[in-house]
């Protein structure tokens, strides 16, 4: 997640539910709705199953199934999943570590969230996924499922984005890569990502609650020599749509430019007549000029525009880049729902007794000459455990703080509980009940 320019280059950014235990997801595999029950696009519109227009309204689920740093307050620390996981084996062993994992994913997003979420306003999620839940095995879809059925008793659409994929598409820590887009550079990685999306597609292509698949995110970052790899991100966009369309020709594709989802020159034609186009914007203006030129390219296409991730920033440059995407019609997905303390979400986390320790001990060198130093810096294994612990039961939604400055900002409506201002805005009638 980053900035915004048309070549388009800037700067990028950046819980299996026990409370929805219910069939219908398992039904809703086994048997094709009629194919009215799609969103579908006509034009630069979406089109809703009961033929009125869709203006999507949404917030990404990101911290779920691809922890990031910043997000635990690791600034100076680990960052991708890979670093956050290998920390976390180091702060309580790697048996307890896993086990901890196991939990998180299961809590960390739940009906409750998802109730949440509708009853403020919104009429869809995003949510980010590793393709290590998905390529082998079916821990994802173990996850998701129950999610997504939650998200269909909502009222709640769902676009699915591929933020880790094999190799990496950017190399940095938001797609838990190896410090380079290498998944450009293997046709084995890119076989994998296909591959992922097959099976994501498989499980998914009857369920309409999915409102389409986001290939990519923020892919070839706008590094020394990488905008190389632009003619293969292409090529890999026309490969995986290619696939994907062998099994699924229901759910809406959605592509992202080149250089961190900004640079919308890498499409020269249409891939599919079922496509957005999806743009991401961090720290620009919050003006019509930021988007004109995304504006510009989706009217000579004639295809939907979405703002796929924007946010972290201020609540008045939340609400007034809000009203320039809704004034122009564009759909968004603000970034991100939840994250520990900081107000730039939907909904914070609270910081667990001894956090502060563990975070000042995520900033210790590492390496053979510094073992000593590091070892004599950590935390007791006493408090760790029970910051784990304590993490687990704060992630709960019924535990977090909600920002109504925040929802404020997106024009949603403010639970009673928050504080005291008004509720803001009737709530928005687009959704899949």
């Amino acid at each position: 997640c980053r900035a915004t320019t048309l070549v388009l280059m800037p700067v990028s950014r950046r819980s299996f539910v026990s409370a929805c235990l219910v069939t219908g997801a398992a039904a809703a595999h086994q048997q094709a709705p009629a194919k009215g029950d799609f969103v579908r696009v006509h034009g630069t519109k979406l089109t809703a199953p009961n033929e009125k227009k869709l203006l999507l309204r949404g917030i990404n689920l990101g911290n779920w199934l691809e922890p990031e740093g910043y997000m635990f307050l690791f600034d100076g620390g680990p960052q991708s999943p890979r670093e956050i996981e290998t920390f976390f084996n180091e702060l309580i062993g790697p048996t307890a570590a896993q086990a901890f994992w196991t939990e998180y994913r299961r809590n960390y997003i739940t009906k409750a969230d998802i109730d949440f979420i509708h009853n403020s306003g919104l009429n869809s999620v995003r949510i980010p996924l590793h393709y290590k839940f998905f390529l082998n095995g079916n821990e994802g879809f173990a996850l998701l499922d129950p999610i997504i059925d939650c998200c269909r008793q909502a009222g709640i659409w769902v676009i699915l984005d591929l933020h880790c994929a094999p190799g990496g598409q950017t190399g940095t820590n938001i797609d838990d890569s190896w410090g380079y887009p290498w998944l450009y550079e293997s046709s084995a990685d890119q076989q994998s990502t296909i591959d992922t999306w097959v099976r994501i597609a498989q499980h998914y292509r009857d369920e309409p609650t999915v409102l389409g698949f986001d290939l990519l995110n923020e892919p070839n970052p706008q590094f020394p020599g990488t905008p190389k790899y632009n003619p293969s991100l292409k090529s890999l966009y026309q490969r995986m749509t290619k696939a994907i369309r062998e099994i699924d020709r229901n759910h809406i594709i959605i592509l992202g430019g080149a250089q961190w989802d900004t640079n919308f020159g890498i499409f020269d034609w249409p891939m599919d007549s079922k496509i957005i186009y999806t743009f991401h914007s961090y720290w620009t203006p919050p003006t019509q000029e930021t988007i004109q030129a995304y504006l510009d390219f989706a009217d000579q296409n004639n295809a939907p525009l979405w703002l796929g991730e924007s946010g972290e920033n201020t609540d008045k440059w939340i609400q007034q880049f809000v009203q320039v995407l809704e004034k122009n019609h564009v759909g968004w997905c603000f970034w991100p729902y939840k994250k520990m303390e900081k107000a730039s979400c939907m909904a914070s986390i609270s910081k667990p007794l001894y956090w502060d320790d563990i975070v000042a001990f995520a900033k210790q060198p590492g390496g053979t000459g510094k073992a000593a130093a590091r070892i004599a810096a950590r935390p007791s294994l006493e408090h760790s455990r029970n910051a784990a612990q304590q993490l687990l039961e704060n992630i709960s939604f019924e535990k977090c703080r909600v920002n109504a400055g925040y929802l404020q900002a997106l024009g949603l409506n403010v639970p009673a509980g928050a504080d005291q201002k008004p509720v803001v805005g009737p709530p928005i009638p687009d959704s899949p009940k």
